[in-house]
């Protein structure tokens, strides 16, 4: 990295002089400073780059609506909800994926989990490097495997995770546990991951998803948080939770609304 002026000023001199002006400039010199300023532009956190006002924070809500007998969860954002999504790789080992998140105190057998511990989650996500919800033709032209980057609902269970950035990744169990229990509307990989289907809506500076009471096992009374981040799929071999990298880890925290992931909100009626 760029330590003092004196790198800044040489940089300048090299950018800006006459290829003449450099003899007085060895090549290591030179080298040394190019390689400083590629380890300066590379040091920016995954996935900063989408790290705009799409993401910044304003409010969140859960209001249960007792005419429709559902919930609804919303966010809302200084810049447009959703209008920012990931730059595809073309791969899903290292694919980027961006999310609204709402953390709560709801159980993981009231989305229709086995019993397990972790926090539970509705992520909101867009991801165009893969479609994860088999089930569902977001964009409805009646092909079911390539509406990834759509914005779409899913369940999850999240842990503390140390191999990430951000601290925290979606919850796995080794492929063919018996003692593992998922909806029906899971996608098939082996952590607590559920593709439920529910009704995203992107509206000006909001993001909100409509969720069937019964859905929940009608839980109406808990606390819930809200968190904007970049995610990721590993990179590794290994997609079934022994390798160096989680499935899917949060690898950078845009914003949490509370400022300490406390989960202090409440759900209006």
């Amino acid at each position: 990295m760029l330590h003092d002026w004196h790198d800044c000023v040489s940089i300048k001199l090299f950018i800006h002089k006459p290829f003449n002006t450099m003899k007085n400039f060895s090549s290591i010199t030179i080298l040394m400073l190019l390689l400083n300023f590629a380890i300066s532009a590379s040091a920016q956190k995954p996935g900063e780059k989408y790290n705009n006002k799409d993401y910044k924070l304003k409010a969140a809500q859960v209001t249960y609506e007792s005419r429709i007998d559902a919930l609804i969860f919303e966010i809302t954002v200084e810049g447009q909800a959703g209008k920012t999504t990931p730059t595809p790789v073309g791969s899903m080992k290292g694919a980027p994926v961006l999310g609204y998140v709402f953390p709560t105190t709801l159980k993981s057998q009231d989305i229709g989990f086995s019993a397990t511990e972790g926090i539970v989650a509705m992520a909101l996500t867009s991801h165009p490097d893969m479609d994860d919800t088999p089930l569902w033709d977001e964009n409805a032209d009646g092909q079911f495997e390539n509406d990834g980057v759509i914005w779409h609902a899913h369940w999850v269970v999240l842990n503390k995770d140390e191999r990430v950035p951000g601290g925290l990744s979606v919850k796995e169990f080794k492929s063919g546990d018996k003692g593992v229990t998922l909806p029906k509307t899971a996608p098939g990989m082996p952590m607590y991951f559920d593709s439920p289907g529910f009704n995203v809506i992107t509206e000006g500076s909001a993001i909100r998803v409509l969720i069937p009471a019964f859905r929940m096992h009608h839980k109406k009374d808990f606390k819930f948080d809200a968190v904007s981040c970049y995610m990721q799929m590993s990179h590794g071999e290994d997609h079934h939770g022994t390798g160096k990298e989680p499935m899917l880890g949060v690898y950078n925290v845009y914003g949490v609304l509370s400022g300490n992931l406390s989960l202090p909100y409440a759900v209006k009626k």
